[in-house]
């Protein structure tokens, strides 16, 4: 009881009460025999455990008549039941509404289960925000926040809103996003998003986003939106029921009434056998399960950090037999490192602190990763600006320092200053000049994520027939990453257009996913089957573009995803099967007067219970 909600407890009362007042109605037709007294009124007693057990099924039918709805399992069940009291099988009938209630009472709360796995989504964000203020804080609804505010967060709190750190250092729980339990060290400057919870230290935030545009808001949008993209199977059993019902019922007419016209029995036993066949024949089991099997598939990705935008993208991924690959910041991390420092006339050190002095100042993603390595050795604190600091575009950085001038960058950037350089002979790099003269070289590279290999891997035991990868990359780099984890067919130097194309052509012969994580990547994860979107907090277009996001940016979570569509699918089938299975045969059974009415019971109740309970092995891995 503890664990029912307040409608639930409600329901089952009356449930109980129906079943207590039947109990005394068989008592008192059998102890007494009332029919002695009273005849074929004895009905009159069955009707208060009737309509306390199945007055809501009665008043469903009837609104749904009205509304031009008929055939529906409220429908079904009425007419079986107030059949049932007109040909005299009152316990019956009664027995028949409340096993139905019992199976649609445990239906819902099977159901709320569900649910429940994807509650805390609906909890992500706080409705309000801590503001600073003229140096006061104040605490207002957090879609009043604007962007460039400055928020503070205390520890044990909610993040309301998207922001970046200004001040302080803590722990983040991103787990109500991502699915990953372990916390993340932030500080100045890093990004942090709503619905994380905070640890330990307080933080002071500037809002990059309203609280419509945060992370949370798109995940609820993707959550509550996610039951209305209906997959095949549920479509197919939308449309079956829709024929099936009108169908079953006028089998039951003709059962109920062309037998005895044509002189092969009586009419009550006609009737009889006829409203057993429509209680065989209520199509709960599949209308419920079904969709209940798509929604556990659902809530147990989102547990995992894997949102699947809807059945439909779901039962695509369970036919995936071919996976593309972006390469940066899908297979790798998209952070470079430095792997080698090769210097003509200075020591390692020295080489790589005037590679910093210029290259300190520069947001590229190279040049920010070579000041990084540098700090990290010690090598500097703190460097002064240069007096003069020019940033070549697809050239490289030019600084005049106290130190002389320095030049960091490909052999382009050198030739335009008449430096001579030996060729290139690393994949990834920079050339240094110091004062005019090379002074040796820096080659770096962008890490292979640590779980990518195993992530191939388990891709092809999925049955994933298929790997390829497409990127803009040169093709000495991504032959590198591509043999390296394993990935079958590798395409470089491509652009997003071209990514689409390949793409394509892979569609002729694959049921194709692409993975990608960013905004040139949005027209190909648009274009393929499914388009999966890695790291989806903070890749707005990703999110929009894609049928999956990985929120953890965790790559072995696309053959989770996989695995889960498949198992998702495999479960809808075999309650399709199973249920049309059993449904067919008590219906024959029931049709020759074989089957009673507690058979009837299992065809109804018994069969939507136990694909109910198939449904829910979604939830689990």
């Amino acid at each position: 009881m503890k664990s029912l909600n307040k409608k639930q407890k409600k329901w089952l009362i009356r449930i109980l009460i129906g079943a207590f007042l039947l109990i005394i109605a068989v008592v008192l037709e059998h102890i007494f025999d009332l029919e002695e007294y009273i005849g074929k009124f004895v009905l009159l007693v069955y009707l208060p455990s009737y309509f306390v057990a199945g007055g809501d099924v009665l008043k469903k039918a009837a609104g749904n008549i009205i509304r031009g709805q008929l055939f529906d399992e409220n429908f079904l069940m009425s007419l079986a039941t107030v059949g049932a009291f007109g040909v005299g099988e009152y316990h019956e009938a009664v027995v028949v509404m409340i096993f139905y209630q019992v199976g649609e009472l445990f239906q819902n709360c099977a159901v709320a289960k569900s649910r429940n796995s994807i509650k805390n989504l609906m909890e992500l964000s706080p409705e309000c925000a801590n503001i600073v203020i003229d140096d006061e804080i104040k605490e207002i609804a957090a879609d009043e926040v604007e962007v460039g505010s400055v928020i503070v967060v205390k520890a044990g709190e909610r993040i309301p809103l998207d922001g970046v750190v200004k001040s302080g250092a803590t722990e983040i729980d991103t787990s109500p996003l991502t699915g990953e339990s372990y916390p993340k060290d932030i500080g100045k400057g890093d990004k942090v998003y709503s619905g994380c919870i905070n640890l330990s230290g307080t933080i002071y935030v500037e809002t990059v986003k309203l609280a419509g545009d945060s992370i949370s808001a798109k995940i609820l949008e993707l959550v509550e939106n996610a039951t209305e993209k209906k997959a095949k199977k549920e479509n197919f059993i939308t449309r079956f029921a829709r024929y099936y019902t009108p169908f079953v019922v006028v089998a039951a007419v003709l059962l109920a009434f062309v037998p005895p016209i044509t002189g092969h029995g009586t009419f009550a036993s006609w009737i009889s056998r006829s409203l057993i066949f429509l209680v065989i024949s209520c199509p709960c089991a599949l209308v419920i399960s079904i969709p209940m099997g798509f929604f556990a598939g659902i809530g147990n990705a989102s547990s995992k950090g894997i949102l699947v935008k809807g059945g439909n993208a779901l039962e695509e991924l369970s036919k995936i037999d071919a996976v593309a690959f972006d390469k940066t910041g899908t297979v790798t991390t998209g952070d470079f490192v430095v792997s080698k420092i090769v210097s003509e006339k200075y020591d390692e050190d020295e080489l790589l602190r005037f590679a910093a002095m210029a290259e300190v100042w520069s947001n590229h993603p190279i040049s920010k990763s070579i000041a990084t390595f540098a700090k990290n050795k010690n090598i500097y604190e703190e460097f002064d600006k240069p007096e003069e600091l020019k940033e070549l575009s697809g050239l490289g950085v030019y600084a005049k320092t106290h130190d002389g001038d320095i030049l960091v960058g490909n052999k382009r950037l050198m030739a335009k200053y008449g430096i001579n350089v030996p060729d290139e002979i690393f994949i990834t790099g920079v050339y240094v000049s110091v004062d005019m003269e090379y002074a040796g070289y820096i080659e770096l590279e962008d890490r292979i994520k640590e779980n990518a290999v195993s992530a191939i891997k388990e891709l092809k035991n999925q049955g994933v027939k298929n790997t390829v990868m497409l990127t803009g990359d040169r093709s000495e780099v991504a032959k590198k990453v591509a043999d390296t984890v394993g990935i079958d067919q590798v395409y470089s130097k491509m652009l997003p257009e071209d990514k689409v194309k390949k793409v394509e052509d892979l569609m002729n012969n694959f049921k194709v996913a692409f993975v990608g994580d960013g905004i040139n990547d949005t027209p190909v994860l648009a274009r393929a089957d499914v388009g999966i979107a890695m790291g989806g907090m903070g890749s707005d277009a990703a999110i929009e573009a894609a049928d999956v996001i990985i929120m953890d940016d965790n790559i072995e979570n696309i053959s989770g995803a996989i695995r889960i569509g498949k198992k998702t699918l495999r479960i809808v089938n075999e309650n399709i099967v199973f249920a049309l299975g059993c449904k067919g045969v008590i219906m024959v059974l029931g049709a020759l007067g074989i089957a009673n009415i507690w058979a009837a019971v299992f065809a109804d109740v018994g069969v939507a219970v136990i694909a109910i309970l198939n449904s829910m092995r979604a939830l689990t891995k």
